[in-house]
């Protein structure tokens, strides 16, 4: 029951779509604009880093409250699988993110959620995260690329950090459900970024710039972004 009920409070936290909101604010629909994703890239794309940076930010933070409300209620009751348990609700505000029922279950691809969960789930995490992601990003300016080997990363590393005691005294069928529970979100992951994965293997997979003066570089992906949308059939 505890299962469930981390998996039902992620997933309500995980319902505010940030960049939806934030564009609806401005007077725009994200869905109809750029890739249609309802998520921190094409925010940034197509609303400019300010707006990128606060989705961002709301995307992490949904995740990182939930967490912590079932801190706040599981922590001292259930302390040997406290771990497990905001693992559930990390994956609840991740599926709230990607299938919001209100906006017929299409969100966004859920890595600035799952960047929230792994803020929140163990600080060894958080440094692999942040030095993979912007190791790569920085490099590459490809945030697709970089969100894929975190998952990865996070993947490894949680079986890593399981196997050697890290999470405490969960027994080792927790731990399988545990690892069970990150390769399904690594899967989900890699599916719903397929189409930038067939980009990455033939190369042409777009770039995404922070700078002001990559403001042309951004404008350009915006404009393929968009010339890529009416291109498809409607």
């Amino acid at each position: 029951m505890e299962r469930v009920i981390c998996l039902l409070i992620g997933y309500v936290f995980g319902l505010f779509q940030t960049a939806y909101f934030y564009g609806k604010a401005h007077g725009i629909d994200i869905r109809q604009h750029g890739s249609g994703n309802s998520g921190t890239t094409n925010a940034l794309r197509v609303l400019g880093t300010k707006a990128g940076l606060i989705v961002l930010a709301g995307d992490c933070l949904k995740c990182i409250i939930a967490v912590v409300i079932v801190r706040l209620i599981f922590g001292e009751s259930h302390p040997d699988t406290i771990y497990l348990l905001c693992l559930y609700t990390g994956a609840g505000a991740i599926l709230g993110h990607n299938f919001p029922f209100y906006m017929n279950f299409k969100g966004g691809k859920g890595i600035a959620a799952t960047a929230g969960m792994i803020l929140s789930f163990h600080p060894y995490f958080i440094i692999m995260g942040v030095v993979v992601f912007f190791g790569i990003f920085l490099t590459t300016h490809m945030v697709s690329l970089g969100s894929l080997m975190v998952y990865a990363g996070f993947m490894i590393e949680m079986v890593i950090c399981g196997q050697l005691g890290v999470f405490g005294e969960l027994t080792q069928m927790q731990l399988y459900e545990m690892y069970a529970i990150t390769f399904f979100l690594m899967v989900m992951a890699y599916w719903r970024h397929r189409e930038n994965i067939v980009r990455l293997i033939h190369g042409n997979e777009r770039k995404t710039y922070l700078l002001k003066k990559n403001k042309a570089n951004v404008e350009t992906s915006v404009a393929e972004a968009s010339e890529e949308d009416a291109d498809q059939p409607k």
